[in-house]
């Protein structure tokens, strides 16, 4: 029984896991339909859809599912979905500022599933504006560590493209620039031939708060419960969780 009770138990972990990865390609891929229909569907002459295809590709995303993307997107083949950014605002467990960034075709049904997965979790919604000025819109562009990549290395590349800042995140650095230096910032690293994972436009909290233990793993539950929907895109939280916390939080 417990041989079996462990496969379960594998088996439901898989299907998680699985589950996850297939959200995670969905996203990635309406990114790239609204990239190439905002942009056209020439990577080269679109900025946004070179660096959507780039960041779904270091995501595994079959190539297939990448082009066929782009050819809706663009026109090219039929079935493309009208999707529309829409913005809510909220509050999580203590305060915690929650941005959730929706892609949908269907206004009614995202605003339902975000209410709903908000008042479950311990969130709440707010009127607009009472949230987003804690946040400010950002180029973050995220490079691994890698031999001869360090953060004076992406300092040298970066100098003259705009780059704000550079965090060391431990496996990665987040270099952050203005919204509108992220492809700049992108080429200037092609050009030193360091890799990076992905470039894009995104918010960044102005101000964080710091959490202990339980407060993290509710804000947690409510950023997995928001992103279970397929409307909801990104969520940004204010949320500062130390090293300590999470090694609480993996314990």
């Amino acid at each position: 029984m417990s041989g079996h009770s462990k496969w379960a138990t594998t088996k439901h972990k898989k299907a998680v896991v699985d589950a996850r990865r297939g959200k995670l390609f969905a996203r990635l891929i309406k990114n790239v339909e609204v990239a190439a229909r905002q942009g056209g569907g020439d990577p080269g002459g679109n900025p946004t859809l070179y660096d959507a295809v780039q960041k779904a590709r270091k995501n595994s995303v079959p190539l297939d599912n990448i082009e066929r993307a782009v050819k809706r997107g663009s026109g090219a083949e039929a079935g493309g979905a009208d999707y529309q950014t829409i913005m809510y605002e909220g509050y999580g467990p203590s305060g915690v500022a929650v941005l959730v960034e929706c892609l949908s075709d269907n206004r009614n049904r995202a605003a339902s599933e975000v209410r709903v997965a908000m008042t479950r979790n311990g969130g709440s919604m707010a009127d607009p504006g009472s949230v987003s000025y804690l946040f400010s819109r950002k180029g973050v562009v995220m490079v691994p560590r890698a031999d001869g990549v360090d953060e004076d290395a992406i300092i040298s590349a970066v100098l003259e493209a705009g780059v704000e800042e550079v965090n060391d995140l431990g496996d990665t650095f987040e270099v952050i620039s203005e919204a509108g230096d992220v492809v700049a910032v992108r080429t200037a690293l092609q050009s030193a031939s360091i890799d990076y994972d992905s470039a894009e436009a995104t918010f960044v909290p102005s101000m964080q708060v710091q959490v202990d233990d339980n407060t993290a793993r509710k804000v947690f539950r409510l950023v997995e419960a928001l992103e279970d929907s397929d409307d909801v895109q990104n969520v940004y939280t204010n949320v500062d969780v130390s090293d300590e916390v999470l090694a609480a939080l993996d314990a």
